[in-house]
């Protein structure tokens, strides 16, 4: 299992996930272990099956990240999910494939790399008084910043200067988010297993856990969670785990981010989720003594 050298704040006011499904796994008789992706010690060979389960900082390093890929791919290693899916995922301009496909996603202004942001031009596109700029390989909200049209002028010189670093994107600050939650359904080997409704605390935009958000189970509304399953169908084809994040907008689910690299998947939540995750598992290594 595929994890990184230190997950830092991302597991606080978390269940040690990593921790639960490796025990899970290894008493089902399966021989585990974490391996950090970028350790170059690490024989990637030696495992019949990798799975990408915590490579939280894999977007502080995403070269790297990329050039691991590469080199999993060459060796021919069974990656879970698969090296193209991870490759095409890690970067957000993956929303202009989907869209064209006719996912309803939220709207987004591209921001280029070398670029200069222009105010009057990003605002006009979105047609709303506050907005998102974020960049388009992110995690964690890094780099994530929630600005009103009256106050963007005290934002100009910072986004000027990470534009210089990699593209970004802009979206609208979608006020569901604070009031009614953002979704996130999970799917194992494109089969749902689960849902969550994860809400920001007061004050606060961001839903992560780390940053103080909390995690609800409610029932997801029978179209929401036909649209995520088209979703998952359509473009996590052979993925181990899919996570389809989303919101609520006019009684239609309107797709944040499609998680298919590193996502926390709530397994403390749900009864029989880990049993689910492990027929997955099963059925896409077609074995079942895998040296994980």
């Amino acid at each position: 299992m595929v994890t990184c050298q230190s997950l830092g704040d991302y597991t606080t006011n978390a269940d040690s996930e990593d921790e639960r499904l490796y025990r899970f796994l290894a008493e089902k008789g399966h021989e585990i272990s974490f391996q950090v992706w970028d350790n170059e010690q690490v024989d990637w060979t030696s495992f019949d099956a990798i799975i990408i389960k915590s490579p939280w900082d894999y977007f502080d390093k995403i070269q790297a990240f990329y050039t691991w890929l590469d080199k999993l791919e060459a060796l021919g290693c069974r990656v879970l999910n698969p090296v193209q899916t991870l490759r095409w995922n890690a970067d957000k301009v993956y929303f202009k494939a989907m869209q064209a496909q006719g996912v309803k996603i939220v709207p987004t202004v591209w921001l280029e790399q070398g670029s200069t942001f222009n105010p009057e031009s990003v605002f006009g596109a979105i047609g709303q008084e506050k907005i998102i700029v974020k960049p388009r390989v992110s995690g964690a909200a890094k780099n994530t910043l929630a600005i009103s049209r009256a106050e963007v002028g005290d934002y100009t010189a910072r986004i000027n200067a990470l534009l210089q670093e990699e593209p970004f994107l802009a979206q609208p600050f979608l006020e569901e988010i604070k009031t009614q939650g953002e979704w996130s359904f999970l799917f194992f080997n494109g089969r749902y297993s689960h849902a969550v409704l994860k809400t920001a605390r007061a004050g606060d935009f961001r839903v992560q856990h780390f940053f103080g958000g909390s995690v609800h189970t409610p029932k997801p509304p029978a179209n929401m969670l036909e649209t995520a399953t088209t979703i998952a169908e359509q473009f996590a084809q052979d993925c181990l785990y899919a996570r389809v994040d989303g919101v609520e907008l006019n009684g239609e689910l309107v797709l944040m981010e499609l998680e298919l690299i590193e996502p926390f998947l709530f397994l403390s939540t749900s009864e029989g989720s880990l049993e689910r995750y492990y027929q997955a598992l099963l059925e896409l290594t077609e074995h079942t003594n895998a040296r994980v």
